[in-house]
């Protein structure tokens, strides 16, 4: 009889071989390594997520280990039945559930001379929905912003001294602690009015998310 004492021990075994991801079998080691995880977090054996899922325990096991691609309606089922999103089985960046970015060790981007820097505060090796960065602006400094795709959208938070924003030819001066959502497919520009350092944290949200706007209708 199956525990969840001997899943734990293939999850160990699994997660080891995560250089394999990048072979030519990646997707395949790639899913394998995300549903371990997922269902390693929630403490199901094979069994049980098999009886959630609908899907079997020889086709979960062969998913787990790679020997099998699964198609989107059963990776639909084993999602549903964790409740994740089926991205989550693609998720390069977390095949143990968190990605560790160190300050130390993080590439911060420097233009005009210096005088504005930003740090992905996110692993950018891939396409996301969306970025987060963290901005620095000197002193008087003047920065124009780099106009997006349509639809794409930023909300930043000013955490220290205080920041103009301009879009097309509105401005709103930000203090310390106030937030702002704007347009970034339109012209815009950031502008430190003060004699120190400004800090901000930037979210941008790409188009292919989906729009703020849109309601999810209780069913």
């Amino acid at each position: 009889m199956e525990t969840a004492v001997v899943d734990a021990v293939a999850v160990e075994t699994v997660a080891v071989d995560t250089a394999a991801v990048d072979t030519v079998d990646g997707l395949e080691q790639l899913v394998g390594l995300n549903l371990t995880r997922l269902r390693s977090e929630r403490q199901l054996s094979l069994d049980a997520l098999a009886r959630l899922s609908g899907v079997s325990r020889a086709m979960l096991a062969q998913i787990e280990s790679a020997r099998s691609v699964p198609s989107i309606k059963v990776l639909s089922k084993i999602a549903a039945a964790l409740k994740v999103s089926v991205s989550a089985f693609l998720r390069r960046y977390a095949v143990h559930g968190f990605e560790h970015l160190p300050a130390d060790r993080a590439a911060r981007l420097l233009t005009s001379n210096g005088r504005f820097a930003t740090r992905a505060l996110y692993p950018d090796a891939e396409p996301a929905a969306a970025e987060f960065h963290e901005l620095r602006i000197a002193p008087l400094h003047t920065e124009p912003g780099t106009r997006r795709a349509p639809g794409t959208t930023a909300h930043l938070v000013v955490s220290e001294g205080t920041l103009e924003i301009s879009v097309h030819d509105r401005r709103q001066l930000l203090a310390t602690g106030d937030a702002i959502v704007f347009d970034a497919d339109q012209p815009h520009t950031l502008r430190n009015p003060g004699d120190t350092e400004a800090r901000a944290f930037r979210v941008t949200v790409n188009p292919e998310a989906p729009p703020r706007w849109a309601v999810t209708h209780a069913v």
